[in-house]
């Protein structure tokens, strides 16, 4: 009963804090679209042999433009390979997604892992500044889209298996399944950081460990991630990609554990294979006018809005529900909850991540019988 109680002020705190937290920052968001992220255990480490470990998660994740920045970024026209500098205002951006992880251990240290997203999202921005409306302010244009995501095969090997610790070395590779041609209100084909898909493939070598500190009660862990992707056949390069994360949980109760974890991510500036233009301009004798073109050659060049650095605090909490409610339904079954609360953001005058949201559920499958 004590364990309850704790559990369901554990859960208002939580409530409280993330509401106060929410309610700091305007609720705006961006062209570049990203996904929150948290180290879940079940995903990094490598099942026992047999055993097939399902993750099914849902993740909300806001971009919100930060105080000092006006959200002013360039156009990427893939289709005539154009950059336009300050042709867009950003609104809006909110990327729903839900994700099912699968795992499986092939032996007691190597293991194979699949991941298939599918994702919702909503986007808003002002268009064409400089060159459409009456005054040049430009014009609303909406995007929407749903579907799969770019799917993610990968192996693992567990270098230090022991009773009380675990390095896994991990490779991944992204596949490009998601949709990158999808189009707006105005029946122009989205540009590439909005799509579902990046268009190519990724490469995606992964560290995870893990130490208890003390057996069966407190265990610390770490993680670290890159990734690689490839120029689409639009011209465009995502950035290259570096995530950091560490720390601890916490056996609360035998199916109560709770978790607190600090997440960095730094993301290098995308990369597009266009002319370069830039947006008309009150002091133009034409104005508004179609961009004014500033050198015609097509050649490969940093998009300066991209990249960003992201700084969050993590908390969250488990429950076996095995531990809580004996049953064949409730077996090697938890769920899970985090919120991801960003303390530093940097992001190019362009649109940052707000709190983010991760609900999920593991349940594990013995495959195979004990021999």
């Amino acid at each position: 009963m004590v364990g309850r109680r704790f559990f369901l002020g554990f859960i208002l705190s939580l409530a409280v804090i993330f509401s106060s937290w929410t309610g700091l920052h305007p609720a705006q968001a961006s062209c570049g679209a990203v996904s929150c992220f948290v180290v879940i255990g079940s995903q990094q480490q490598v099942p026992q042999a047999g055993l097939l470990t399902a993750n099914a998660m849902y993740n909300f994740t806001p971009m919100r433009l930060l105080g000092g920045t006006n959200g002013v970024i360039p156009g990427l026209d893939q289709a005539n390979r154009q950059m336009i500098l300050d042709h867009h205002q950003e609104t809006r951006t909110i990327t729903q997604q839900t994700t099912l992880d699968l795992n499986y251990g092939v032996t007691d240290r190597f293991g194979l892992q699949l991941t298939l997203p599918y994702m919702w999202r909503t986007h808003k921005h002002i268009d064409g500044i400089g060159e459409d409306g009456a005054n040049g302010e430009g014009a609303p244009s909406n995007f929407a889209a749903n579907g799969t995501g770019d799917i993610r095969v990968g192996l693992k090997y567990n270098v230090l298996p022991t009773l009380r610790s675990m390095v896994v070395l991990g490779f991944g590779v992204y596949l490009p399944t998601g949709n990158t041609h999808a189009h707006d209100s105005a029946g122009s084909i989205m540009e590439s950081p909005s799509q579902l898909g990046r268009g190519q493939v990724g490469l995606n070598p992964t560290l995870y460990q893990t130490y208890e500190l003390i057996p069966h009660r407190l265990n610390q862990f770490s993680s670290a991630s890159y990734r690689h992707t490839f120029r689409n056949n639009d011209g465009y390069q995502f950035g290259d990609e570096y995530m950091l994360n560490a720390g601890l949980n916490l056996v609360a109760t035998p199916w109560l554990v709770l978790t607190g974890q600090v997440n960095y991510r730094y993301l290098v500036h995308d990369n597009f294979s266009s002319s370069l233009s830039r947006s008309a301009t009150p002091a133009d004798a034409t104005f508004p006018d179609e961009p004014q073109v500033i050198d015609p050659t097509i050649k490969n060049r940093s998009v300066p809005t991209t990249g960003s650095t992201y700084h969050a605090f993590s908390p969250g909490f488990q429950v076996n529900l095995g531990q809580l409610i004996e049953s064949s339904w409730t077996n090697m079954t938890s769920f899970y909850f985090f919120a991801q609360i960003p303390f530093a953001r940097d992001s190019n005058n362009s649109l940052a991540q707000g709190t983010s949201y991760i609900f999920g559920l593991t349940r594990s499958f013995q495959m195979l019988n004990a021999s």
